[in-house]
């Protein structure tokens, strides 16, 4: 990954919670950004035009991907259709599959947020990647870079329309990325277990019953901090709702 100067700490995504866990996500720079979209418009570009070549040989039945003179409507639709669907709908269709990760952005170590941390729906991914033509103008997603220069939380005008962000993954927590798409208090349950032994330790029971309650589990008193932590752990590889 290219080098970036760390943010300041004022454009950090600060997440309050009922259990008393703050929890805060790095917001990436331009740098970050740019990095995962360059992975992400390569890895694209690879699968259009690989479709391309393919099919347009198949369609030739011969070495050659030369349109033909009167292309008809299988060559528009074997050929040309089915690339320019990749290329324009792979973030779209990626994010929303990967909630909020492409393979650019996950080899970056970042992924989109809405605002108050969660993942974010298919609508808010959706209008995050139509202001993507807006971004791109007038060349190289010009007006997306200078956006994500100038504004606090370096955020391009997609992000502006969707209430997007783009954060760091959290690493404290081997399990952190598998919760963050699992149960609405992933990332709470994360920063607890990260934080576990920090924590003092009636705090961190009191916090863990409290979390557990919230999800149906119920512990006896008599439960120790190693069950607790077990059962939070469990929590976290619960599949998504």
């Amino acid at each position: 990954m290219t080098a970036e100067a760390p943010a300041d700490a004022s454009d950090d995504l600060i997440i309050d919670s009922a259990t008393g866990v703050e929890v805060r996500l790095r917001v990436a720079g331009s740098g970050t950004r740019a990095y995962a979209f360059l992975i992400d418009w390569h890895i694209r570009l690879i699968l259009a035009l690989s479709w391309f070549v393919v099919a347009a040989l198949i369609y030739n039945r011969r070495l050659s991907i030369a349109t033909p003179f009167e292309p008809d409507a299988a060559w528009f639709g074997l050929v040309l259709a089915p690339p320019a669907v990749i290329f324009f709908l792979y973030h779209y269709v990626l994010e929303v599959a990967m909630r909020g990760r492409t393979p650019g952005k996950r080899m970056a170590g970042v992924r989109i947020v809405r605002r108050d941390g969660n993942a974010p729906s298919a609508g808010a991914l959706l209008a995050r990647n139509v202001f993507r033509l807006i971004d791109s103008f007038p060349m190289v997603y010009s007006v997306g870079l200078v956006t994500t220069m100038l504004t606090r939380n370096h955020v391009r005008i997609g992000d502006l329309a969707a209430g997007t962000l783009l954060v760091h993954e959290l690493v404290r927590s081997p399990l952190a990325s598998y919760a963050i798409s699992a149960i609405p208090d992933g990332e709470i349950v994360s920063e607890l277990l990260g934080r576990w032994s920090a924590l003092d330790p009636a705090a961190r029971e009191r916090l863990a019953r409290g979390i557990l309650s919230r999800h149906g589990v119920m512990s006896p008193p008599e439960a120790g901090e190693a069950q607790l932590r077990s059962e939070l752990e469990r929590l976290l590889q619960r599949p998504a709702a």
